[in-house]
């Protein structure tokens, strides 16, 4: 019984994680979170990682939209985010959609109207082996079909372990009464 409830758990974590994905489908940078399964002496535990593939780019042509190519992540009011959609607000500082200020090499990036788009990058903070990319978006790199079958599969896993723990159970309960009449 231990076991099919760790399978029930496991099944319902990885519909959380897909469900998760799912909801992230249209989220710019947004990068799929893989859930997989473990065999513990407990019995089975999901574990979740995020993927490291790199989600499509769209052109946009605006010159404050910025997509990373390769790892890294852009830091934005104390969070990371790969979502590069930026505006300069009315002091001239780089902010997100919902106004976070983007951190650069020296803290909060101020960016004069009319300034090289390349003066902007060379403040921004990534790892080697990243570039940055002007006038376009990075897209979420979630599947919708690819998700929508792992929430369908997650669901049956947990259906079948469901219907399992119920078959142990009144194999049980039957066991238990018939030795109750033998007596």
């Amino acid at each position: 019984m231990t076991w099919m409830a760790s399978a029930m758990r496991a099944a319902q974590a990885q519909l959380e994680t897909a469900t998760h994905n799912l909801a992230n489908a249209a989220t710019g940078g947004f990068r799929r979170v893989q859930s997989s399964l473990a065999l513990t002496p407990h019995g089975l535990v999901a574990r979740e990682s995020t993927g490291a593939a790199q989600g499509g780019i769209r052109e946009t042509g605006r010159d404050l939209d910025l997509a990373l190519l390769g790892p890294g992540a852009f830091h934005v009011g104390g969070t990371l985010t790969r979502d590069g959609s930026f505006q300069r607000d009315r002091d001239g500082y780089l902010t997100d959609r919902q106004g976070r200020r983007v951190e650069g090499i020296h803290g909060a990036i101020r960016f004069p109207e009319g300034a090289p788009i390349g003066r902007l990058i060379e403040q921004l903070p990534v790892p080697p082996g990243t570039t940055v990319r002007s006038g376009a978006l990075e897209m979420s790199s979630v599947d919708s079909i690819g998700e929508t079958l792992a929430i369908l599969t997650a669901q049956r896993a947990f259906e079948t372990a469901q219907k399992t723990l119920v078959a142990i159970d009144q194999t049980r309960e039957k066991a238990v009464n018939d030795v109750v009449r033998l007596k």
